[in-house]
């Protein structure tokens, strides 16, 4: 019997192949991939939003697992794959901590307008008058949270630490220690500041439409570091420009990389490139767990982390 390959699916994941060969798997490329090898592909180690098609799934016969490396597995057909018995794994929750640490980063920066700040001193344009332009308080604001998984509990607890008063909407009612809004929009309209955090889904594409948006309003603030197909890129970037939106602050995009020109009369935007959980502690994590994952899927045991 041929010794069962291990597929890296896409080109950005390629640096990771050493670690997993090091753990004793064998290891091809999805864009090198023979016709001879695709039988003995058992398990693909995957990042979550990168499309998996059908057609090439169905390539690959022996195929039991598709391991994430990511949190997010927006990318696979998680249903499609459970009907051809195809497991599903992520890396359930082992960055959400970074990604809070970010997303409140992002926060504080698009509120007090600091990389504009950052340039005025850079490029010589400080103005002794600069310091006593008035900047809004973050004291006693509103936060919403869009989604109150790892991610967004995370991001709860640190707003309530800096004196924000926090709310949150989910489709899904659970247990938590601050109220969840009857809907989005009422979540929107409540919230200065609107954190979208959940997980996304076929259902919730675009769920942060130019209604809520709209809602959050003139001197609202909205932050991104879910998935950019959450937001309606467009609706997005007219309200900023037309000021019915205060500012935005993101680490995802519709498009990655996304077009620099899309932005470039956009300076009421705080951009950074889909970079919230790439911590030097949480990645070896991330690896560490889909390494596991294969091995056991290989080995007949239960998954470390299955979608569930």
């Amino acid at each position: 019997m041929s010794e069962p390959l291990v597929l890296i699916s896409v080109p950005m994941l390629g640096v990771l192949e050493p670690r997993f060969a090091a753990a004793g798997l064998t290891m091809a490329r999805a864009w090198e991939l023979s016709d001879t090898q695709r039988p003995n592909v058992r398990a693909i180690v995957h990042l979550g939003e990168s499309i998996l098609t059908e057609e090439f799934l169905s390539s690959l016969p022996g195929l039991g697992l598709i391991a994430c490396v990511s949190v997010g597995y927006d990318g696979v057909d998680v249903n499609w794959c459970r009907a051809r018995g195809i497991e599903v794994s992520h890396a359930e929750g082992l960055n959400a901590e970074d990604v809070a640490d970010h997303a409140i980063g992002l926060l504080i920066s698009a509120w007090r307008n600091i990389p504009a700040w950052d340039r005025t001193v850079r490029e010589g344009r400080w103005r002794q008058e600069d310091r006593l332009s008035p900047q809004p308080s973050l004291s006693g604001r509103t936060l919403g949270v869009v989604g109150l998984g790892h991610i967004g509990a995370a991001v709860a607890r640190r707003a309530e630490a800096m004196r924000l008063n926090v709310c949150w909407w989910g489709p899904r009612a659970k247990a938590a220690a601050w109220p969840r809004a009857e809907s989005l929009l009422q979540l929107a309209q409540a919230s200065d500041i609107l954190v979208v955090a959940c997980r996304v889904e076929s259902s919730n594409r675009g769920l942060i439409s130019r209604e809520i948006i709209e809602a959050v309003g003139a001197q609202g603030l909205i932050v991104n570091v879910a998935r950019g197909s959450l937001i309606d890129e467009d609706a997005l970037s007219a309200a900023l420009r037309d000021g019915r939106l205060w500012r935005a602050a993101l680490d995802v995009f519709t498009t990655e990389p996304t077009p620099a020109e899309l932005w470039a009369d956009l300076p009421n935007t705080v951009l950074t490139p889909h970079t919230a959980g790439s911590s030097s502690e949480a990645v070896p994590l991330m690896v560490a767990q889909s390494i596991d994952n294969v091995q056991r899927f290989l080995a007949g045991q239960p998954l470390a982390s299955p979608v569930v």
